[in-house]
């Protein structure tokens, strides 16, 4: 067995998958990373100790073992990550839609770099709408992340991890396939209009409209009313009650600073 697979193995690098099934949105696995990255993966020392006669099974155990942040090449010397080299090996072993799902549904502080995995993978080989299905739950994934590029590390989330491979071209080194937009999709009835958690859009901007409009009385209070102060626009207002009640306005008493004494 372990003589077929190094043939396997043989193949696959070498022919670059020429004869290897096609992903399921009809890309060549073996070429959706770029050749330069390949070349990195395939010679650096993770691939060959950690990455050789591995299954689906194992690569749980090296994610655990050895994953500790997501990105491509990172240093100066572009060094791939073992979360590249992993992408790899999966894009080799072509796991199926049921044993996506168990990485995915892995919860926990412990697997959250498995469901990154798997969500990196998802996004290179699935269809659109498999793509928008299997990935929009965990944009409410609030876990964090480390993130590691020639730039140095970083912090993330999970969910702004995903939103990256729904909305950006490149990611951990390697050019995304070009992905339509949701709307186009939802347009061409693929797929059903998303529900945010927050609720329909619409009826929150219209509850907010209804809040702003208070009790009704039709009158904002002026700047500073709080505090008994009295704006000019108050002031005005205060003078057309004065008037409507036969008092002229030169005649009102004056302020209680001077307690009705004349000051002349």
């Amino acid at each position: 067995m372990s003589k077929n697979h190094r043939a396997d193995e043989k193949r696959f690098l070498d022919e670059r998958g020429s004869d290897a099934p096609l992903a399921p949105n009809g890309l060549n696995p073996a070429n959706i990373m770029e050749k330069p990255v390949r070349d990195r993966i395939i010679d650096s020392y993770f691939w060959k100790d950690q990455c050789f006669a591995v299954n689906e099974a194992d690569i749980i155990d090296r994610v655990l073992a050895h994953v500790h942040f997501i990105g491509g090449t990172y240093g100066d010397a572009q060094k791939p990550s073992p979360f590249l080299c992993l992408a790899f090996k999966l894009l080799q072993l072509g796991p199926d839609d049921n044993v996506l799902k168990e990485y995915l549904e892995f919860g926990g502080e412990k697997f959250k770099y498995l469901r990154a995995l798997a969500c990196f993978y998802v996004r290179l080989t699935r269809k659109a709408p498999d793509v928008y299905t299997l990935l929009e739950p965990y944009l409410e994934d609030r876990r964090k992340l480390k993130r590691r590029t020639r730039m140095g590390t970083s912090l993330t989330f999970v969910d702004q991890f995903v939103d990256d491979l729904l909305t950006k071209d490149r990611m951990c080194a390697t050019t995304l396939w070009k992905l339509p937009k949701r709307e186009v999709l939802e347009d061409l009835e693929v797929l059903e209009p998303r529900v945010s958690p927050l609720g329909d859009i619409e009826d929150l901007l219209e509850s907010d409209v209804e809040e702003t409009k208070g009790d009704g009385s039709g009158r904002e209070e002026s700047p500073g009313s709080e505090f008994g102060e009295i704006t000019p626009e108050r002031d005005i207002d205060r003078g057309r009650d004065d008037e409507a009640n036969g008092m002229d306005i030169d005649d009102a008493p004056e302020s209680a600073g001077t307690n009705g004494r004349d000051t002349s």
